[in-house]
C-alpha cells in the first residue's frame, strides 16, 4: 500500500484530506506541524508528502529544505498545499525542490490526480534504463514530459566521427557531453613532448566529456574515435537541466554516468601499482570485456601497439616484449594487427600477479 504523509496544521482540513486519501486506499500518516512532520517522515518513510506551507513552529518551506538535505528523504515526492497561488511563492517552492502545488480549496479529484501523476512520474524515473541508445532516448523522452523540464531541446544531434577524428581536444571549452551509440573512443592526455597517455577506452553506452562540464573547466583530456563512431550530442544546457533541475531526474541520470566514473578510478589506481606485465594483461582483458559487452568476438582484438602502449602507460617497446612473452607462453597469438586470446584465465592470473 502506498504511504502518504500529510502535514497540515488546520485540524478540519487535515481530517478531511486524510479521509479522502484513506478512501482512495492510501496508508495515511498525519502531522499537525512542520517539526512533527519531519520526525514522522523519518519514521513513516512515506512514498509521497503532502504539506501545507503556512504552519506554526516550522513552515512548509522549512520542512522541504530540511528533508532535502537528508539523503534518506531527499527523493520523496513533495506536494505543497497553499491558500494562495502567488507566483513568487510557487517559484520559491520549486527552487527548493517541490514537485507540485495545490491551491486551497481543492476538490477530491484535484488532490488524487496530483498524487497519482507525481507517483507515476516517479515510478518512470525509478525504472532501470539500460546503457544503450534506445534507452537513453526513452529516458530523455520521459524526462521531457515532466513540466519543469519541458525546455529540454528536441534537436539533439547525432554525429559520425571517422576513425582517428577528434571528438574534442584537451583545453577546449565544453559545450556538450557525448553519448557513444556505436563504435569505440579513446580519451587521452598529451605531455609537453607530444607523447600520448590513454586515460580511458569507451564503447557503446558510455558517456564522455561530462566531468569537466560539472567542474565548469576546459577539457582536461582529448577524445578520439578509434573506429567509425556514432555519438549523440547532449548540449550543455540540457545536461545541466538533467543534473540540477529535478532530484529524481538527477539521481537516475547520475546512475547512467556512474559506471564510467568507477571504471576510470579503478584503471588509474591499477596503473599506479601494477607491473607492466600485469598492466598489459589487464588491458587485454579490458578490451575483451568491451568486445563482450558489444556482442563482438572476444577472442580477436584489434588495437595498435601504440594505442595499447598508451592504454598501459608505458613505451611501445615494453608492450611488444610483453606480448612476445605471452605468445611464447601460448596465452595469445599475434597475427599482424590482430591479437588472438587463447587463454583468458591465465591472463587473469597474470593480472593478479599469480604467475610470471
Amino acid at each position: 500500500m502506498i504511504k502518504v504523509l500529510l502535514i497540515e496544521d488546520n485540524a478540519e482540513v487535515r481530517e478531511n484530506t486524510a479521509e479522502i486519501l484513506e478512501l482512495a486506499n492510501y496508508d495515511v500518516e498525519t502531522a499537525e506541524n512542520g517539526k512533527s512532520g519531519i520526525e514522522k517522515a523519518h519514521k513513516f518513510n512515506p512514498d509521497i508528502i503532502v504539506c501545507d506551507i503556512m504552519m506554526p513552529e516550522l513552515d512548509g518551506y522549512g520542512v522541504l529544505h530540511i528533508l532535502g538535505k537528508n539523503p534518506d528523504t531527499a527523493a520523496i515526492p513533495f506536494i505543497f498545499l497553499t491558500a494562495k497561488a502567488d507566483k513568487a511563492d510557487i517559484r520559491k517552492g520549486m527552487t527548493l525542490g517541490a514537485d507540485d502545488y495545490l491551491t486551497k480549496p481543492f476538490d477530491d479529484t484535484e488532490l488524487l490526480d496530483a498524487i497519482e501523476t507525481r507517483l507515476r512520474k516517479t515510478e518512470i524515473l525509478k525504472k532501470d534504463f539500460r546503457k544503450d541508445a534506445e534507452s537513453l532516448d526513452e529516458f530523455l523522452a520521459h524526462v521531457k514530459e515532466m513540466n519543469n523540464l519541458s525546455q529540454l531541446s528536441d534537436n539533439r544531434k547525432i554525429r559520425v566521427y571517422k576513425k582517428k577524428n577528434n571528438i574534442f581536444l584537451e583545453g577546449d571549452v565544453p559545450v556538450a557531453i557525448y553519448y557513444i551509440r556505436h563504435g569505440k573512443v579513446k580519451t587521452y592526455k598529451t605531455n609537453r613532448e607530444g607523447k600520448e597517455y590513454i586515460t580511458g577506452l569507451h564503447g557503446a553506452g558510455d558517456f564522455i566529456g561530462y566531468i569537466d562540464q560539472l567542474k565548469a573547466e576546459s577539457y582536461s583530456e582529448s577524445a578520439m574515435a578509434m573506429e567509425d563512431t556514432e555519438v549523440s550530442i547532449i548540449p550543455k544546457q540540457d545536461f545541466l537541466l538533467l543534473i540540477f533541475n529535478n532530484r529524481d531526474v538527477s539521481s537516475q541520470f547520475i546512475k547512467l554516468l556512474s559506471d564510467n566514473i568507477t571504471e576510470m578510478e579503478e584503471q588509474l589506481l591499477h596503473l599506479a601499482y601494477n607491473s607492466v606485465r600485469q598492466r598489459v594483461a589487464e588491458a587485454l582483458l579490458t578490451l575483451r570485456k568491451k568486445a563482450e559487452e558489444q556482442d563482438q568476438d572476444t577472442k580477436t582484438l584489434y588495437i595498435s601497439r601504440e594505442d595499447l602502449a598508451n592504454m598501459v602507460g608505458t613505451a611501445p617497446e615494453s608492450v611488444i616484449r610483453t606480448l612476445s612473452d605471452f605468445k611464447e607462453e601460448q596465452i595469445i597469438e599475434i597475427r599482424s594487427s590482430k591479437i588472438l586470446i587463447h587463454d583468458h584465465q591465465r591472463l587473469e592470473r597474470v593480472m593478479k600477479g599469480f604467475v610470471r
